[in-house]
């Protein structure tokens, strides 16, 4: 049984207007993580599922997918409803999507939305100190953006080291090979603007612990990067990253089956956090 409170109109100030529904989670919808803007849909807004009555609950602030140009948070209901019983809180956050923007908007939009998690997820019972960024698909690709690219969580007077890991699931990559067959509305049609918009620059000096998963049913090309993408941080000397396929999965059916029967990805993303079976 789930009781859920709901916020509405909460601003990035924290002026609550909580209404009581049913008391295992509190559900804070529609935060805005950029006060000084309002963009069109809402794409300025996140929300955050969490265990009720505890603190210093590890986060995951998860990024939907959708190609950069597609998609809603409100998937965060499904990854919540799998990890929220184990004692993790999730925050769903929207971005802005092309063709409203181009790369890296997107990405920028994630770091705010990461950076306002870390500065204020305290006062909802999660742990700063043990915030996570995950995503599928698109939303992966950010996430791994923000686990590699100093500047993105730079800009935020934040370092790498402020975020305790990255959860890929299904992600693309290699920018430099994916725009290739993608609308031009994204990246641009210039192929150094996608190496730049690629994690390949920063293999070489990235650290900390990721967890890639991908399904048995996803594209080869998609099984390929993350395995690509997994034997070069290792090589590179990151021995922390983690590449595991999930079977009996495609690439949609790895989250609209997060809370099947036989999920796997649920456990193997309570694991990663928690260090426990």
């Amino acid at each position: 049984m789930v009781r859920i409170t709901r916020s509405i109109g909460l601003s990035a100030g924290l002026l609550l207007a909580a209404i009581p529904v049913t008391a295992q989670w509190v559900v804070t919808e529609g935060v805005d993580y950029m006060s000084e803007v309002e963009y069109e849909g809402g794409k300025d807004l996140l929300d955050i599922y969490m265990p009720e009555g505890v603190n210093d609950v590890p986060v995951v602030v998860f990024f939907h997918g959708g190609a950069l140009r597609a998609g809603d948070r409100n998937v965060g209901w499904l990854v919540a409803r799998r990890l929220v019983p184990d004692g993790i809180g999730v925050v769903s956050a929207s971005y802005r999507l092309t063709p409203s923007v181009m790369h890296p908007a997107h990405v920028q939009d994630a770091a705010s939305a990461t950076a306002w998690v870390l500065e204020n997820i305290d006062r909802f019972g999660g742990d700063p100190d043990n915030v996570y960024v995950a995503g599928h698909s698109a939303g992966a690709y950010l996430a791994a953006l923000l686990a590699l690219d100093p500047t993105l969580l730079g800009a935020h007077d934040l370092t790498l080291t402020s975020i305790r890991g990255s959860i890929l699931i299904s992600a693309f990559l290699y920018v430099e090979e994916t725009a290739a067959d993608r609308p031009k509305d994204v990246w641009g049609p210039d192929p150094d603007d996608w190496l730049a918009a690629s994690v390949t620059p920063h293999i070489e000096t990235a650290e900390g612990r990721m967890l890639l998963i991908y399904a048995d049913g996803d594209d080869e090309w998609r099984r390929r990067q993350n395995d690509r993408f997994g034997e070069a941080m290792r090589a590179a000397g990151n021995h922390t990253v983690q590449v595991i396929e999930v079977p009996n999965r495609n690439h949609t059916t790895l989250m609209t089956k997060l809370n099947a029967s036989d999920d796997r990805i649920g456990d193997l993303i309570r694991r990663f956090i928690t260090g426990h079976d």
